[in-house]
């Protein structure tokens, strides 16, 4: 396979609660007043990305996939997941909250679904002042089944929230009880999984006049109590990588570019894959340079070596997967 910094066609979702960030920030082309997120990456089906440029350009995920194998994903990963990517790379934009929600982990969503869970993490990257985002119950004590009667006199007192800024990260394990706020512009990792239970959506009515569905009974069976509210404590460091999260699923790390920076990925059994989430740089490899800006993401194959960036001042997130010691059970597609 032929290694350089390969981009995708993002994928534009509207939804109930989206805005104009993705295009007015984020340069993602649209005319909506409600696009809610853009799919970097994806394997989910009848959502497949497709290559924007270079020499794999028109060819979907999953003919790459197909023909190159671990050149393309890594040995490791071919034999955990097969042929299906395990990633789904989002940028979302929360004019308004998302509803409050939880995902199933593994062996729930494959019982119920024959899918992944979905574990996840946030990045904030742009926040109005004072937005904020639900992050797990304000009592690990309390009883599961006041998740069937929430309405706004009490949903304060129920779940925890958190005042975000620009810069901060956030790890959300399947299980865990959680909502976006209105205000944030956030990048997103998370297993290859389309699967939500919606716990409250905020009394809201769609435009015919509807609420959205709640899904109480599995969202009863999919939160799991969790000790710790926390985003992740991090110090970048000249130069270094520093992790955000470190996970069974994913680990991201975020890092600077102020000047050129050569980065070796030789001994990696992976893809890489950079969302760049602060300015602009350049991004080599094999003698092929591609330019990458604040809403981008780009994925460097597995057989790649060497990763060159060049830049006054940009931050990359850094996604990959480290199979070894992993928890990881194929799912029969």
């Amino acid at each position: 396979m032929e290694a350089y910094p390969i981009k995708f066609n993002p994928i534009l979702k509207e939804k109930i609660w989206g805005g104009e960030k993705l295009s007015s920030i984020l340069n993602k082309k649209s005319d909506s007043k409600n696009v809610g997120e853009s799919w970097e990456i994806s394997g989910v089906d009848d959502n497949i990305s497709l290559v924007s440029n270079g020499l794999y350009k028109g060819k979907t995920l999953n003919d790459l996939i197909s023909k190159y194998k671990s050149e393309f994903l890594g040995q490791e990963n071919i034999e955990v997941f097969g042929e299906n990517f395990p990633l789904l790379i989002k940028f979302l934009d929360a004019k308004t909250n998302l509803s409050v929600q939880v995902h199933p982990d593994d062996a729930m969503a494959k019982a119920n679904h024959n899918s992944f869970g979905k574990t996840e993490m946030w990045y904030i990257m742009d926040s109005d002042e004072d937005a904020e985002i639900v992050l797990g119950l304000k009592n690990n004590e309390i009883d599961k089944t006041i998740l069937a009667d929430i309405n706004a006199s009490n949903v304060d007192a129920i779940f925890n929230t958190e005042k975000v800024k620009q810069g901060d990260s956030y790890f959300i394990p399947a299980g865990k009880i959680h909502a976006i706020g209105a205000g944030v512009l956030a990048a997103e990792i998370q297993q290859t999984s389309d699967i939500t239970y919606r716990v409250y959506d905020w009394d809201r009515k769609d435009d015919n006049g509807q609420q959205r569905e709640l899904h109480t009974e599995l969202a009863q069976k999919a939160t799991k109590p969790f000790a710790s509210n926390r985003k992740s404590d991090y110090v970048l460091e000249q130069d270094k990588t520093t992790n955000l999260v470190n996970c069974d699923f994913f680990t991201t790390n975020i890092f600077e570019v102020k000047g050129p920076q050569k980065r070796d990925y030789s001994n990696k059994d992976s893809f890489v894959i950079f969302m760049c989430v602060e300015g602009k740089a350049e991004v080599t490899v094999n003698n092929q340079t591609e330019f990458v800006s604040m809403g981008e993401t780009i994925l460097i194959p597995a057989n790649s070596a060497c990763v060159t960036f060049n830049s006054q001042n940009s931050k990359f997130l850094e996604v990959f997967i480290d199979s070894k010691g992993s928890n990881f059970k194929r799912i029969a597609s």
